[in-house]
This record gives C-alpha cells, structure tokens and sequence, in this order.
C-alpha cells in the first residue's frame, strides 16, 4: 500500500469544509497469528479445559462459533441469565481476523502473573502496564500521521485524544501532548469510554473545531491495548472467549483541518456533515463496569437487532443533506467500524450493498482485529488503497460509520478526495 501522505488530491475540498489531512497508525512489538493463539493463551493462563480450549480452536478456525461487535477493548463479557451455553448475543459463522497486534506479552505475564489469576484484585497493574502502553502508541501514531502531512509539530492546535483503555489524571492527553512536545497553549479534549464508536465520535468533534476555529489543525489520537479486560478462561464466562479471539491493540492518528493549504497539504477525505444519536432505553444493552479485576461488559442479545433496525433512518439523514437516496447506495464507499462480521454481513444485506462496499472494513478486521476506536484510522487507509483502483468520479461520497454504548450511532458523511 502506498503512503496516502504522497497522493495527490485530485478533487477540490470545498470551503471551509474540514477535511482528513494525514492518516497514522502504530502498534505493539506482539504479532499474534490466529492459528497459534489458542495454545499461548490457554499456556499462558495455566488452564487446561478441554471444552474451553475447543470453543476458542473453533472460533480461531474461522468456523461457527457465535461472535460479533462486542463493543470496547478486549472485553469481559458477562453472559446473561436467560442465554444459555451454546446461545449468542450475536450470531456470525466467522471472527475472519487472522492476525492481530497485543501488548500482553510473557515479561508481561512474568512480571504481573497475578493477571492470569481468577478473582484477583489486579486492577492498578493493569492500570500501570494500560496507561504506558496507550501513551507509547498514541505518540508513535502521531509521529507517523505528522511525518505525512508535510507541516510543523508546532502548527497542531488543537489535540482531540480518544480512549477506552485507561483511566488516570491527568488524562492521556497531558500525557501525549508533553510526549510529542505540543507547544503547552495546545487546547485539548479528551472522550473516555466511547468504545468501538470513540473514533469517528473524535472525528465529529475534531471536524467541529476545524470548522469554527479558521486555521486550526487538530491532532486526533485513539489509542487501545486489551490488557484492561485480559482475564483466563472461565467456565462462569465463556462469551469471554469472543474477545480472546477478535479483539487487538493499537493506535491511530489523524490531522484535520479546513482550507488546505495545497502547497503542503493534500486532503483526504472531506468531512461534510457529522450526526451522533442514541437509541432511547438501549443504555442498557452494552453495560460496562471498571472493577477490582479489570473491565467487565453484559452484552444484550438484542444488540445487533438495534442497529439493524436503525440504520436505514440513520444512513438516509445523512444521505438527504446532498440529496442522495437508497438507490444510491452502491454509488458510494462505505467505511464502517468492523466490530465483528455479523455487524458487517447484516449491513451489507440490510443495505443491498455490492460485496465490495465492506472490503475496506473486512480486511481491516482479517489485519488488525477489532481495536476498538483505532479500527476507523486502518479502514480508512485500506479505502484509500481500494480508490486506486476506481474509476475517475466513482465513490466520490460516502459514509464514516461506527456503533457504541447507548446503544449509539455515529455517522459522518465524506467526500473522498483523492480518487
């Protein structure tokens, strides 16, 4: 893939408009191959029960274990009382991830064992090794996303960092914004706890300020690891077995800013309208909890029903602010956050999408895993690679999209600027 920082725009961003300037991504040294992770996991963690160890070979083996978009960072999920063993919240034949990044490694592991420990209070370690590891990735992708765009560190205005993964104060922002060097007038924000949705929920804020402060480019940071869930196995939890198998760590980084300057700048895509909505009484279907032994989430069942149930209205708000309609559909790139297959396969039937329309999403997710709010930043530079081989004026609109706790909806509607 070519570095998206060395395209020529070749369609005009509109005024005032803000716009992605660069894209940047970074991970941890651990490259972890589906097909030998159950054995390093159930090693690692001490167990040997051999039904456990079957349902993860099975998800891993790409057959037809039940998975999906379960939502935050390398999670916990705490099953519901009316499922039983073999029932899902959400239904896939397939995780489709083949590799994945982690920061959890065995200096790790021999230095805080206490993590591979049922019932443990272990949640300052995690604490400790998540808030190192998020800081060191964050600065990682925002030095490549910056080396891309072209301008001087000291031009970043504003700094908008997303993260599902610690919890301190000061925020990772502080954090992130003496580790690059940011000039200390940098005004920042920070979104905690967005989940899978954090990162085009950064991109909507980051396009706000664009859009009403002329000549500012703000910084915008996700970063993830999934040592704040990491748990063994249990045969008290054994969805947490999805999480063990789809999620992965990483980080992503954007530039945004309005009225490129094209001696220096080469837009991306242009982010022309933004919307947020939650579904009303749904604060209950993604459920999450910061406890002694790390995060733990209860997925409801109805989950992905919701948002099949939604999305049309949804897609078609956006759609109407440049007129477009269903049948235009197949006439427009989708990047959609790849929480899981199912979620992908619904939309794609739902919508009447042509197998094309996902192949960013998809192989984001076979590449990277799910990770969280970073997933958007790898979707979107695979979309970027996919426009290389289109045909001038096709794709030029689409949508950003991602779906967290709420059960909430965050779409953008974008111009791709360089095909």
């Amino acid at each position: 893939m070519g570095s998206e920082g060395s395209m020529e725009s070749m369609r005009n961003a509109s005024p005032g408009k803000a716009a992605i300037l660069a894209l940047g991504k970074a991970f941890p040294h651990q490259l972890v191959m589906q097909e030998y992770l159950v054995d390093g996991y159930f090693r690692d963690t001490n167990c040997d029960d051999p039904d456990l160890k079957q349902k993860l070979t099975r998800l891993c083996n790409l057959s037809s274990f039940d998975c999906h978009l379960l939502d935050f960072v390398s999670i916990s999920i705490v099953r519901n009382s009316f499922l039983q063993e073999d029932e899902s919240p959400v239904t896939c034949k397939t995780t489709t991830v083949k590799t994945r990044y982690v920061v959890m490694s065995e200096e790790i592991l021999k230095k805080y064992p206490e993590l591979a420990v049922e019932g443990l209070p272990t949640i300052k370690q995690r604490l400790d090794i998540c808030n190192s590891a998020v800081t060191k990735m964050a600065i990682e992708a925002s030095q490549s996303c910056i080396n891309k765009w072209g301008r001087p560190i000291s031009d970043i205005t504003h700094l908008v960092y997303v993260s599902s993964s610690e919890a301190r104060l000061p925020g990772g922002d502080l954090y992130l914004a003496n580790g690059l060097g940011l000039r200390p007038n940098t005004k920042r924000v920070m979104l905690y706890f967005s989940g899978c949705s954090g990162g085009v929920a950064g991109l909507r804020v980051a396009k706000d300020i664009a859009e009403n402060n002329p000549g500012s480019r703000i910084l915008l940071t996700t970063s993830e690891t999934t040592i704040i869930g990491y748990k063994p196995p249990s045969t008290d939890r054994p969805y947490d077995l999805v999480g063990v198998a789809l999620f992965g760590d990483g980080a992503g980084a954007m530039i945004i800013g309005s009225n490129p300057v094209l001696e220096t700048e080469k837009p991306l895509f242009e982010l022309n309208t933004a919307i947020q909505h939650f579904v009303p009484n749904t604060e209950k279907i993604i459920d999450g909890k910061l406890t002694e032994e790390g995060i733990s989430f209860k997925l409801d069942r109805e989950l992905p029903l919701i948002i099949e149930n939604n999305i049309k209205d949804f897609c078609m708000e956006l759609m109407g602010f440049v007129g477009f309609s269903e049948k235009d559909y197949n006439e427009m790139f989708w990047a959609i956050h790849p929480g899981g297959p199912a979620i992908l396969n619904r939309l794609e039937k739902k919508l009447e999408l042509s197998p094309e329309k996902l192949r960013a999403s998809r192989r984001a997710l076979a590449d990277y895993g799910n990770a969280s709010s970073n997933t958007i930043v790898y979707v979107l530079e695979y979309m970027l690679d996919e426009g290389k081989n289109v045909k001038k004026d096709e794709n030029e609109w689409g949508l950003i999209l991602a779906f967290g706790p709420g059960v909430t909806f965050e779409g953008i509607l974008a111009r791709n600027l360089t095909v």
